[in-house]
């Protein structure tokens, strides 16, 4: 087993970018705990990183539900004495609507999934990062947290303005104790989460690319060469950072 003997949480980890991290971090030798909600998934990831040299476990839960997420975090701190990487990659659109016809349900799981979740996790982790060895935790920012996001997108953009700021403001409460917190900002990443739009309108997917200025949408595993350099020692005097990995979105021609 590959082991430098660091331990990394990666939450909504069972497939697309989060999947990539934990295979990324885990071939840098560290213990890779991964999270999701569903359980069959997260034991084929588990078994798929195994057969690759990599120590994996798996921990069931929603991100969104304090007292879960409290006691998961708690019950990896205990058993492994610290926590040196905590990545929070869950989040997501959560669907769209104006916010005419917004229910407040639809606002309120929204900021949970993308703004509580790394709240919750975030202070769970935190007296077991102290432990840690240049601990560091990463947030998902997008650029959906400066434009506001696109039609329907608002209450995400202003989940993701959310975790920009919380990113910056934990780094600040943190670096007493040289524990560092960035994020990362992905711009259009070929994952399941587009899988709709390119299977119904494939055409609207392929001319994204022509708003990002190196002519191609990312891979997971873009995201996840970044976050390995973030929480490295190579990185160990970066913090309140947001990375824009994007390829230039926002710049194409």
């Amino acid at each position: 087993m590959k082991s430098n003997g660091k331990i990394a949480i990666i939450t909504g980890a069972t497939g697309g970018i989060g999947f990539q991290v934990a295979k990324r971090l885990g071939n840098d030798g560290y213990t890779v705990i991964l999270n999701g909600i569903d359980d069959e998934a997260g034991a084929e990831r588990v078994k798929e990183l195994s057969s690759e040299g990599i120590k994996a476990e798996y921990y069931g839960f929603d991100v969104t539900d304090e007292d879960a997420v409290t006691d998961n975090i708690e019950k990896i701190g205990k058993k492994y004495g610290k926590i040196d990487v905590l990545v929070n990659n869950a989040g997501g659109l959560g669907g769209r609507s104006r916010f005419e016809d917004m229910t407040t349900e639809f606002y309120r799981s929204v900021m949970a999934l993308n703004l509580d979740s790394t709240f919750f996790a975030s202070r769970a982790a935190i007296p077991f990062l102290k432990k840690g060895e240049n601990a560091s935790i990463i947030n998902y920012t997008s650029i959906a947290g400066w434009n506001a996001g696109g039609p329907g997108a608002g209450i995400y953009g202003t989940s993701k303005a959310g975790v920009h700021a919380i990113t910056r403001a934990l780094a600040k409460d943190l670096a007493e104790y040289g524990i560092r917190v960035n994020a990362v900002s992905p711009g259009t990443i070929d994952t399941p989460f587009h899988a709709q739009i390119k299977s119904t309108k494939p055409e609207v997917f392929e001319s994204w690319k022509n708003n990002i200025l190196l002519g191609r949408l990312g891979k997971p595993e873009d995201v996840a060469s970044v976050i390995s350099f973030l929480v490295s020692d190579d990185a160990s005097f970066m913090t309140a950072e947001t990375i824009q990995v994007g390829g230039g979105q926002g710049l194409g021609i």
